[in-house]
């Protein structure tokens, strides 16, 4: 069961970003491996980790073309969702876009300063296939990346034996966690394939874990080098991301998912409770967190969630995060609320409060978070699947200082400097340039400086 805590006994420590052991020794040795060795050592982590290791690693865009072709056939619904998902994505990106402005003003007569938003050429999009292959998480990498004008979109997602080769598999008994199928075709979950194909992937590569963030790092003699990689994983794929980190851009290091919901007497415990367990079913370390200044709601929400558990079909999992990451905070008033949620800074903040000068002022008090969900109708769900925003957020309190996955990561913002000489601001610039040269002990600045004023 959920416990209900009052805020004045809460620890500081759980307003701390949350530590789930290290493996940066292994995944050190993962990535030198990759990037001496390159495709063998790709084939040779696939041997020991996946369900299959393919004799080649890109997936055909025929492939990708083929599984939207059967998901629009076979299952058109979630082909009408995934292209949905994906207008309302593109739009939102592509607004963003427009504020990131290319400009040149005249700061001084003659001196013309600027700057130019120029998009990276290669990103490297990482897409996770475990229990739950993530399908939205190839909107919400790949789709700002075509928003912002990447040329080529590199995409890598964890193997499935081919269909041709099931068969084979089958009667050698591989193809399954710990013995995979060796030699086959390329290929991989047929969503994820069907979304790569939906919104614009260049190529698309078989090959997962953290030797897919070193291809895409380093380059192999089948995967390209890019410039940025983006996209969630497990523990091994963020610390893969954390070392290669100023060999190439990331979007940042994503930890368990958490949410964080304010809620006053007006929310309704049954949509309360959907919200937290909506997050709980994600990993038994995610945080699912109620702060309400009405311990009538924390009661009702509490008895919610376990009736709710009783029929949920990801019960396992979300059950365990409940009672080990879950908690309802009872506060003084909802402002204090706001303050927790300030604190703990999470990934998804809601306002589950009627419309009105007090969810305003509450709105206008909460300032750490990656995405806020004003209202009891804006589900915290939407935001991961089909309302335009991004759903790859910051985590375990990095809300204080980042925001989440936009265009503005694949993009880079370059200055320019355009004078004209003899003129005021070019003369004044030069003098000053001189001045601060000497007094640096620069002289070569200062010699190149004056050399204008001549």
């Amino acid at each position: 069961m959920i416990k209900i805590i009052n805020y004045k006994d809460l620890k500081d420590d759980f307003f701390n970003g949350r530590d789930f052991g290290s493996s940066i020794d292994i995944v050190k040795d993962i990535l030198l491996n990759v990037k001496t060795n390159g495709d063998k050592a790709l084939l040779e982590y696939g041997t020991k980790f996946d369900v299959s290791a393919p004799s080649s690693l890109e997936i055909p865009q025929s492939e990708l073309k083929a599984a939207a072709q059967k998901m629009q056939k076979e299952n058109p619904e979630l082909y009408k969702s995934l292209c949905y998902s994906h207008d309302l994505a593109l739009r939102f990106a592509k607004k963003q876009r427009e504020s990131f402005d290319n400009f040149e003003v005249e700061l001084e007569p003659g001196l013309f300063t600027g700057q130019k938003n120029i998009p990276v050429e290669k990103a490297g999009v990482y897409v996770p296939a475990g229990r739950f292959p993530l399908v939205s998480t190839v909107v919400m990498t790949v789709t700002p990346a075509v928003a912002a004008g990447v040329k080529e979109i590199i995409l890598c997602t964890p193997p499935r034996v081919h269909p041709e080769d099931r068969a084979a598999a089958q009667k050698a008994g591989t193809g399954i966690p710990g013995s995979p199928f060796v030699g086959g075709k390329p290929y991989a979950d047929e969503n994820i394939m069907a979304a790569a194909y939906i919104c614009g992937v260049t190529k698309a590569y078989a090959c997962g874990g953290a030797q897919a963030i070193g291809a895409l790092a380093f380059g192999t003699q089948s995967i390209p080098r890019t410039d940025v990689i983006v996209g969630p994983g497990n523990k091994f794929v963020a610390e893969a991301k954390k070392l290669v980190y100023g060999t190439v851009g990331i979007d940042m290091v994503a930890g368990p998912t958490e949410v964080f919901i304010i809620a006053d007497k007006s929310a309704n415990p049954e949509w309360v409770a959907a919200d937290l367990l909506a997050q709980a079913e994600h990993d038994i370390v995610a945080q699912p967190i109620l702060a309400t200044d009405s311990k009538e709601l924390a009661q009702a929400v509490q008895t919610e969630i376990e009736k709710q558990l009783k029929v949920l079909e990801t019960r396992e999992t979300a059950e365990k995060s409940i009672e080990n990451c879950g908690a309802i905070i009872l506060c003084d008033n909802i402002e204090q609320a706001a303050e927790a949620a300030n604190r703990k800074a999470p990934e998804h903040l809601e306002l589950a409060m009627d419309e009105g000068t007090a969810r305003d002022k509450i709105a206008e008090l909460c300032h750490n978070y990656g995405s806020l969900f004003l209202g009891h109708g804006s589900a915290e769900v939407f935001g991961d699947y089909s309302a335009g925003l991004n759903h790859t957020l910051p985590t375990s309190g990095s809300a204080r200082f980042t925001g989440g996955l936009s265009v503005r990561v694949f993009l880079k913002t370059v200055t320019t400097l355009r004078t004209i000489p003899g003129s005021e601001g070019a003369v004044s610039s030069a003098k000053a340039a001189g001045h601060l040269g000497d007094a640096e002990g620069l002289a070569g600045h200062a010699h190149a400086a004056r050399l204008r004023l001549e």
